[in-house]
């Protein structure tokens, strides 16, 4: 059986932000997972996957930079809080002084996460989960 789809999403979201081409990615697949199409992954696969891309070039701009794992924690926190980029954006530039995520740096990304955190807690009314930073 196959991975569910929120795990395919994040692999193509991961594809996405990093600019692969096709083949590209349909080579780091092979290479990596031993399969053509994310659709075939187990999970085993796909936690290779996800390490090799961690592990990537693309995973920070610099060594105190965001990591892709804060990066992608907070795009899932900002959905979750239903705000469209605009809201998110103006949060950012009130409370950080930052134009984007691309922007943060590690420490401040981890803040940003608690923030948010927070913020999804008290309009939930249910704490969040711990783990994702």
């Amino acid at each position: 059986m196959g991975i569910d789809n929120k795990k395919l999403a994040v692999i193509h979201i991961v594809k996405k932000e990093q600019g692969l081409t096709d083949d590209e990615y349909r080579d780091i697949l092979k290479r990596e997972a031993g399969v053509s199409s994310a659709k075939d992954l187990d999970d085993r696969g796909f936690s290779r996957l996800m390490r090799y891309f961690t592990r990537s070039r693309h995973y920070r701009d610099s060594r105190d930079g965001i990591t892709f794992r804060q990066k992608l924690y907070i795009k899932y926190l900002v959905r979750d809080l239903g705000w469209d980029s605009k809201h998110f954006r103006n949060f950012l530039k009130k409370y950080y002084r930052k134009t984007s995520v691309a922007g943060l740096m590690k420490k401040e990304a981890s803040k940003v996460i608690v923030a948010l955190k927070k913020i999804l807690e008290r309009e939930s009314g249910r704490p969040t989960e711990k783990s994702g930073q």
